[in-house]
């Protein structure tokens, strides 16, 4: 009773500031800095105006391979040029299925550069989920990388791609490094020539006349990327992003993630088909001037060795990579030179978190792990914990210029404080909206009484007086794998395309290093018999038809699954039989 008065006090006075000052609890942190201006820019058009107040800061590493901002800018131009010699136009879409490299941004750059808009898709996605994204942008050019160009030979009739731009790792490396690729691993990409496809080097070629090449000028609020996430129904969609969003969560993050400044670098592991990597990792370090060292095929056992190599001043990563870092054997100085580490994808519990710092501040550096939050239809980060402080399970404060809210759960009606609800979001880093789905949109990008459109995440949080969120779980049935979101739904569409399954239902069971794995409970069809060939059956069409990282870690059969009272399959009960 005593605990509900004191809440209720504090809203009321919380209020009444608000009123007062229009300002939210949150923005004593930023101070001056929360009201951020805009400029009237595109992507590239802001990555450009960095080059031009830093041409000789170096724009990214790759493999020891130094450039700079102006070599940067010259080699997107070029790009830009030989895909209108290619037949890209203003307002198409091309698809990116590549690794962290350089001709992957550099390309991405250049489809900006055209008023084209860049469509970003998972290299290990299986072919029918490179057929149905391929599809759902209405996609006629695709760059992939050599390893990927059998898989998607398989499935391009199907699709309305008119040419496919086949890349190397081993383009933009240096002369040596790309003799000694091929010599171990790149000689064995062999492919043969046809008229669908073109190399990426062959490409540049066009460009040639890249010096008469203006860029098309459009509207921040227009379509510039598409990203793939799971939306509130758990299958995969299309996410509509603006140069507005990116430029925003840009300028955000380079705020809320002080002391970033030009000449810093960043250890770029998360990929760019994930907002967090594409916006946090590559668009926002570009912005301030910073160098970003590209690391196409990360992997936690060489984490160590890349800290040692390139001595980043700014990592960015998932819980697991952390969970790595700690096993990693350095000398006692070897981070004096690590500044800003920011963990997402997954929350950090206060235990993990003080081993991390402690084991950064034995290292030498005085960075503390800062765990924030977000999601694609808010182009990957949203909240993030100050520098100079931390609260025990929190996500941190909202980025400059966002606004967060918890509702009860199915209202517009603000909850009070530390009670559960949804989270809500606005601000102009949140989505366009869901690829040729307005339905699905409408549910989620929501007008309030305060006449803004307020993103309903389907996250379960609450808000303390200050403004700190704490994520509780999620509404929708998402699981996160080592960072990666994983659609059971979309699995068990997967695993009913087989004839001998009656019924199935998939769920996350915990992992001692990957935090969560996809485990599916089947039923087979009366009649059928369990044997270990159908069980290899399965399993092997969930590896075709899956993304690897998505491919279910355990099967379980059984005669019947628990039901709801309506007749829907109780997975809850299961969660519950895996986490005893």
């Amino acid at each position: 009773m005593i605990k509900s008065l004191l809440v209720g006090i504090s809203r009321f006075i919380s209020d009444v500031v608000e009123k007062v000052t229009n300002k939210e609890p949150w923005y004593k942190y930023y101070g001056n800095n929360n009201d951020i201006k805009y400029p009237d820019m595109t992507i590239f058009e802001l990555i450009n105006k960095t080059a031009e107040s830093y041409p000789f800061n170096y724009a990214y590493e790759y493999y020891g391979k130094k450039v700079t901002y102006r070599e940067f800018i010259y080699k997107i131009k070029k790009c830009a040029s030989a895909l209108i010699e290619l037949g890209v136009h203003e307002g198409d879409r091309v698809t990116i299925c590549m690794p962290n490299t350089p001709v992957a941004i550099i390309t991405f750059y250049a489809i900006n550069y055209i008023g084209a808009t860049a469509s970003m898709i998972h290299p290990l996605s299986s072919s029918s989920e490179i057929e149905y994204y391929l599809n759902e942008s209405n996609s006629k050019y695709i760059l992939t990388i050599d390893l990927v160009y059998d898989k998607l030979m398989s499935i391009v009739d199907k699709t309305g791609i008119d040419k496919i731009i086949v890349s190397s790792v081993s383009d933009d490396m240096s002369n040596f490094k790309r003799v000694m690729y091929w010599f171990f691993s790149g000689r064995k990409n062999k492919i043969e020539k046809n008229d669908k496809a073109i190399f990426y080097n062959d490409l540049i070629k066009l460009g040639i006349d890249y010096k008469e090449l203006q860029p098309v000028k459009k509207g921040v609020d227009d379509e510039a990327v598409i990203l793939y996430s799971g939306g509130t129904t758990g299958s995969p969609k299309g996410i509509i992003l603006s140069n507005m969003n990116f430029n925003a969560l840009a300028m955000q993050c380079h705020i809320a993630c002080d002391p970033a400044r030009e000449g810093d670098s960043i250890l770029a592991v998360l990929p760019i088909f994930h907002g967090f990597g594409l916006g946090v990792s590559i668009h926002t370090p570009l912005y301030i001037g910073m160098k970003v060292i590209l690391v196409p095929d990360f992997s936690p056992r060489k984490f160590g060795g890349l800290i040692k190599k390139y001595n980043p001043n700014f990592i960015t990563g998932v819980p697991t990579l952390y969970e790595a870092l700690l096993k990693v054997k350095l000398g006692k100085r070897s981070l004096t030179h690590l500044n800003c580490v920011v963990s997402g994808g997954d929350t950090l519990i206060p235990e993990f978190k003080k081993q991390i710092d402690e084991y950064l501040r034995n290292h030498g550096s005085k960075a503390q792990i800062r765990c924030g939050y977000g999601l694609t239809e808010c182009t990957g980060a949203c909240c993030l914990n100050p520098r100079r402080e931390y609260r025990d399970n929190s996500i941190g404060i909202p980025m400059p210029n966002m606004d967060f809210k918890i509702v009860k759960i199915g209202t517009k009606q603000q909850a009070d404080f530390y009670q559960d609800g949804e989270i809500c979001i606005s601000g102009p880093t949140v989505m366009k909206g869901y690829l040729n789905d307005k339905e699905e949109t409408k549910k989620v990008l929501v007008k309030h009484s305060d006449g803004k459109i307020w993103l309903h995440t389907g996250d379960i949080g609450c808000m303390d007086e200050d403004g700190f969120v704490y994520f509780k779980q999620r509404l929708k049935r998402l699981i996160v794998s080592s960072g990666y979101n994983v659609y059971p739904s979309y699995i068990e569409n997967v695993l009913m395309g087989l004839s001998e399954i009656d019924s199935c239902v998939v769920i996350g069971v915990p992992h001692p290093y990957k935090k969560q794995v996809a485990k599916a409970y089947i039923v087979l069809k009366d009649g059928v018999k369990l044997t270990a060939a159908l069980k290899k059956r399965i399993k092997r069409h969930c590896e075709t038809n899956l993304a690897r990282y998505s491919w279910p870690y355990e099967y379980e059969f059984r005669d019947k699954l628990p039901k709801t009272l309506v007749g829907k399959v109780a997975y809850k009960e299961l969660e519950k039989e895996n986490y005893v």
